[in-house]
């Protein structure tokens, strides 16, 4: 047996559940948890883990942990990563970043518990989601904040917020807006905090360039103009 191997052979997982979240593809998902308040995100037990007795005591806790699977990336890993914090042209170890392009490809999201119902089986309510609609979610555990939080902590290239852009809407985004808010009713907050951690490549900087992303069922068009978010179309989307 070779220096460091313990023979503990590969291990399999089996999701307790798939996230439900308003994101439907990864383009414009907040690039870490909480960022975004208004991204709620419901967890829907699976057999045999949809059991009250499983949850007991959980809705004492404010925020939880979710271990979960970067089920849209590839299998490949990369050693080495360009985070969007280094504006994307500076390279870092994959270990040193919360990048989803790793050896097992799982992530970790620290996430407000809304909601604990179990007339049903087990369904959990969580806000400040940053996860992809269908998500695995592999694991729950509460957030210990006594225990956690360590003020003290160094954040290494991290260490600040990133800035954030003013976000504003054309005036037909402004009529569409309106006429999806019934549906959806906090989608005019939700875009706002989308928008505002700018979605873009790290290396995008271009004014005349159009983006889109979804949220719910809609697609949202939009560009950036200097520290501006310009909203310039909202459009429902059938069928995708």
């Amino acid at each position: 047996m070779g220096s460091g191997s313990y023979g503990m052979g590969d291990y399999s997982c089996s999701p307790i559940g798939y996230m439900a979240t308003p994101f439907r593809d990864r383009f414009g998902i907040p690039r870490q948890p909480r960022l975004a308040p208004h991204a709620h995100g419901e967890l829907r037990l699976l057999r045999p883990y949809d059991r009250p007795e499983a949850v007991r005591g959980l809705e004492g806790f404010s925020h939880v942990w979710l271990s979960f699977v970067f089920h849209q990336t590839g299998a490949w890993w990369s050693p080495t990563v360009r985070p969007p914090r280094l504006g994307g042209n500076r390279r870092v170890g994959v270990f040193a970043s919360r990048s989803p392009f790793r050896p097992n490809r799982l992530g970790l999201s620290l996430v407000e518990l809304l909601g604990v119902d179990t007339r049903d089986g087990v369904r959990l309510t969580f806000g400040g989601v940053d996860l992809l609609d269908g998500t695995p979610v592999l694991d729950i555990k509460p957030y210990l904040p006594s225990i956690e939080s360590e003020p003290a902590a160094r954040s290494g290239f991290a260490d600040r917020a990133p800035p954030q852009l003013a976000v504003e809407l054309s005036a037909a985004a402004a009529r569409q807006l309106s006429q999806y808010q019934s549906n959806w009713p906090d989608l005019a907050p939700l875009l706002a905090e989308v928008l505002a951690q700018d979605p873009r490549p790290a290396y995008a900087d271009d004014p005349c360039r159009s983006y889109g992303f979804r949220l719910f069922d809609l697609e949202i068009r939009w560009r950036c103009s200097g520290g501006t978010a310009i909203v310039e179309q909202i459009f429902e989307v059938h069928g995708v």
